[in-house]
């Protein structure tokens, strides 16, 4: 097991917490020069980003070329629904920059809509291409923040500051029907009492970009955590944590379609577990008004106390466990799978040089999904750890030593 990440640069060793670390990436950046990263026997070659200070990040589809114990380790994509995305939905033709295709707008058309003209013989026919939804975004932001894995040096670092942080980070190379996504996400800052008014002008200074234009109104998406509803006589405010001075307004018919369709979602806050949980929100909005923000679709996650992603309650046990016994693993997410039964809930980093998948199976799983999990374990035969929520949880494959 690693206790830290060491680069290789330009001849000289140096680890991830090394304070020359940013003088020696610097030397680097925007040159053919590649860190590479120790975890493996004869290194494994990154890239240099530049957020608010530089960073090395993993090159595109090498993942999985690094020991599981090492922070930029990714499991092969079709352990999770990012592999029905990739090289679809989800392109990065080089390193650093990252395209996503979507199935939601970026901006509305303001006014009646224009009525077509006579139809015309097509002059081709277009193939169709698979498109991600809010949900999956949403995932594909949480994974590349690193919220969807945890080591024992995580516990009481996350906060809504840092998740705010890396959210903005992740969105900073990806771009959205040729728009930065950075330039349309709006995290809420940690709410203080003290600076409420300064964090308010700060919102309405990056939520501007919904302001109308050209007959259009462009679109921007708010993630946090969803805390409650009231009704109005106009339809129902939405409140974010973080954002007790800025309710998110939509109809109140439309909330009680999102209400059916998540209706798994909120009930969980209400489960007898023992385990606190996170309702996430991601809303598309857009401008009402001046300073009004109106949902115009909306999709949830629910996430563990330490904004783990998770699929339901029957996964909270186990997480809650792993995080308890100090343990490294990964969770595969969804995205737009149409269940997440056929992937491991987890994956356990620390027990070797091959990650270690962790099954969960519920007596509320219905047959489409026993069958997806059945065969997931089977594929893995005597590999697997497999834990029926009704019996108690076996003992996990122990930690490989430190290396």
């Amino acid at each position: 097991m690693m206790d830290g990440q060491r680069f290789a640069i330009k001849g000289r060793v140096i680890g991830a917490d090394d304070p020359q670390l940013q003088d020696a990436l610097a030397q680097v950046y925007d040159t053919p020069v590649r860190p590479r990263c120790l975890c493996m026997p004869g290194g494994v070659e990154m890239y240099v980003a530049r957020h608010r200070q530089f960073v090395v990040k993993r090159m595109p589809d090498s993942g999985g070329t690094h020991h599981p114990s090492c922070p930029s380790y990714a499991p092969e994509i079709q352990q999770s629904g990012l592999g029905e995305l990739v090289g679809e939905a989800v392109l990065e033709p080089e390193p650093g920059r990252i395209e996503l295709r979507v199935d939601f707008p970026w901006t509305r058309l303001i006014g009646p809509s224009v009525p077509r003209g006579e139809p015309q013989v097509a002059a081709e026919v277009g193939v169709p291409r698979r498109r991600m939804s809010l949900r999956a975004l949403m995932h594909f932001l949480f994974e590349r923040a690193g919220f969807n894995r945890w080591s024992p040096g995580m516990a009481g670092k996350r906060n809504q500051g840092v998740v705010r942080k890396y959210l903005l980070e992740a969105a900073e190379e990806i771009t959205v029907k040729g728009v930065p996504l950075a330039e349309r996400l709006y995290v809420p800052e940690p709410f203080s009492e003290s600076a409420k008014a300064d964090a308010a002008q700060r919102r309405r200074e990056k939520l501007a970009v919904l302001r109308p234009k050209d007959g259009q109104t462009p679109l921007a998406i708010v993630i946090g955590e969803y805390k409650t509803n009231e009704a109005t006589a106009q339809g129902r405010r939405v409140w974010i944590r973080h954002m007790p001075d800025a309710p998110l307004l939509i109809a109140g018919r439309s909330w009680e379609r999102i209400e059916r369709v998540f209706a798994p979602l909120f009930e969980a806050r209400d489960a007898d577990i023992g385990h606190p949980v996170r309702l996430v929100m991601a809303a598309l909005i857009r401008a009402r008004r001046e300073y009004t923000y109106e949902i115009d679709a909306a999709s949830l996650m629910l996430t563990s106390e330490q904004w783990i992603p998770i699929e339901g309650v029957h996964e909270l046990p186990l997480i809650d466990a792993l995080v308890a016994q100090h343990r490294r693993f990964v969770k595969p997410l969804r995205y737009d799978a149409k269940s997440a039964a056929a992937f491991p809930n987890a994956l356990l980093l620390d027990a070797g040089p091959v990650p270690a998948p962790l099954h969960v199976t519920s007596a509320f799983m219905d047959t489409k999904e026993r069958v997806l999990k059945e065969k997931a374990i089977a594929a893995v035969r005597q590999e697997a750890w497999v834990w029926s929520t009704d019996q108690p949880m076996p003992a996990l494959k122990n930690p490989e030593s430190p290396r």
